[in-house]
């Protein structure tokens, strides 16, 4: 008896604390507003603008997480969070979720970064001056390459050298904006980054035309947001959030047609937009919580195109982050 009533006791704490730590949609609810951990430099991705709002890539599934539970993108206070410290940010709950371009690992997992999905496949590159009269990261042997400090980067920029038998000299700061600023006066032959990160970086060079993006992708890196571990409904709300946009792209559901498109005959259509079915209570949310996310945000094509893409200041093509129906590898589960 002794030992069922122990065994009856640790399960009845164990609910209980599960029961305390799912808590932060209410939280955020009972706060009036979202707090998004962020990227404050990088353009494309996270960046305030002159009036300090913030814009980008990521920054758009923060406003599309509040849209579907304020049914106002707005209410989001964004964190400037640098790569060093994005881990313990995360874990010591100043932030609800961490939407930073930031790589999906192992040990970063383990670690207490729950990933919830990826939004932008990457892969870590270089940027040189043209006069360096270099056109493959495999002729940078003896190389001085500026790389930010505490992130993946660092590590794959050696494996990199190691695994071709080259000598490197890291040049190493504690910020992105650090080392790009020491780049562009000179400090150092090359900067390494996410093939998007440079891309976005070049623009900030003082003479951009005088820099080129090798060839060579070096690495995986699989971008997401990240939250905690111990709330499954709020790890599914901000894997749905992302999963909501991409498969508006797929079925033709933007942000300008939202509202004629409720009017749809199609059951996939239907269910996306809440018209049809009871998709919003498993998630605690309205039912058409993907509609307040596409017509506050719009689809996930629209956000990249905007942001990223050929529209965009920094035109990126979509490659990996095109839809899988169109070669790449976004994809999304049905909603059903």
């Amino acid at each position: 008896m002794r030992r069922f009533v122990t065994l009856l006791s640790a399960a009845v704490a164990l609910a209980a604390a599960g029961a305390a730590s799912a808590g932060t949609l209410d939280q955020v609810k009972a706060r009036g507003e979202l707090i998004c951990g962020a990227n404050p430099s990088l353009a494309g991705f996270g960046q305030p603008d002159d009036q300090g709002r913030y814009k980008g890539f990521d920054v758009d599934e923060c406003r599309a997480i509040a849209a579907a539970i304020f049914n106002d993108p707005d209410k989001v206070k964004y964190l400037p969070v640098n790569a060093k410290d994005r881990p313990t940010i995360l874990a010591s709950g100043q932030i609800d979720v961490l939407i930073r371009n930031t790589t999906w690992t192992l040990s970063r997992e383990t670690g207490g970064m729950f990933f919830t999905g990826v939004n932008y496949y990457d892969g870590q590159g270089f940027m040189v001056r043209k006069k360096l009269g270099v056109d493959s990261a495999l002729k940078l042997d003896g190389a001085s390459v500026c790389v930010q400090q505490g992130t993946t980067t660092e590590l794959n920029l050696a494996d990199f050298f190691r695994a071709h038998n080259m000598k490197f000299e890291p040049v190493v700061f504690a910020t992105d904006d650090e080392a790009t600023k020491a780049y562009d006066t000179g400090r150092c032959d090359a900067y390494t980054t996410d093939a998007s990160g440079l891309y976005a970086e070049r623009l900030k060079m003082s003479v951009p035309d005088d820099n080129i993006v090798l060839p060579e992708i070096i690495s995986k890196e699989p971008l997401g947001p990240s939250v905690r571990k111990d709330d499954v409904q709020w790890f599914q709300i901000v894997q749905w959030t992302h999963y909501a946009m991409v498969t508006a792209e797929e079925l033709g559901v933007t942000q300008a047609n939202a509202d004629q498109m409720l009017k749809s005959d199609n059951p996939s259509i239907r269910r996306l937009l809440g018209v049809e079915g009871d998709f919003g209570t498993g998630l605690g949310l309205t039912n058409d919580w993907a509609y307040r996310i596409i017509k506050a945000v719009g689809n996930y094509g629209e956000s990249f195109e905007r942001n990223l893409g050929m529209a965009s200041p920094i035109k990126i093509r979509r490659g990996l982050n095109a839809l899988w129906t169109q070669g790449g590898l976004q994809y999304a589960p049905p909603i059903r």
